[in-house]
Parts: structure tokens; sequence; C-alpha cells
């Protein structure tokens, strides 16, 4: 039991930032983003609070950064955030079907 209550918070230490599924959720959409792009399909995020979180989800493993020019770059998921999206497919699920 223990190990179970383990792994959920290790999936927890990831998604579990505020505005994070949110922002994974738009790479189903696109498979790379921009941050400009992030910014406006959020709306309202503070772009510091965007920088730390693409930060902590790359440290993560969970998305790449690619420059794309000397002043541009691209994120873009990895295989272990690939991974995440059926967790935050089905939160999105629960969600519709009780909030």
């Amino acid at each position: 039991m223990s190990s179970e209550i383990g792994s959920v918070d290790a999936a927890t230490e990831i998604i579990g930032d505020k505005w994070t599924p949110k922002l994974l959720r738009f790479f189903l959409a696109e498979s790379t983003v921009r941050f400009c792009q992030l910014q406006d399909m959020t709306g309202d995020i503070n772009p510091r609070t965007l920088s730390a979180r693409l930060v902590r989800l790359e440290q993560q493993g969970i998305i790449v950064k690619r420059p794309t020019s000397p002043s541009r770059c691209e994120y873009e998921l990895t295989q272990k955030g690939k991974d995440l999206m059926p967790i935050l497919n089905q939160m999105h699920s629960w969600s519709n079907k009780y909030a």
C-alpha cells in the first residue's frame, strides 16, 4: 500500500502545480508550442509563472526545449510527457462527469 501512495505522490509532484495540467493539455493539440502560444492559450498566466512551470517540466523530463532561432524556442513533450496524457484525459473525463 505504501508503494502505491509513493507512486501517486510521484505523479502528483509532476502534475500537482497550478497551471501544469492545463499547460500539458495544450500539447495534445499542438506537437510543438512556443512560449507566446502558451501565454495566449492560458490567457491569464503570469509570464514568470509560465516560465517557472516550463523550467520545472523540462527538469522533470516531461518536455524538451528546442531553439528554433537565436531569440525563439519551441517546447514539445518527451515520451515521459506523452505517457502522462492518459492520466490527464481521465482527469478531464472525471471532471466533466462530476464537476
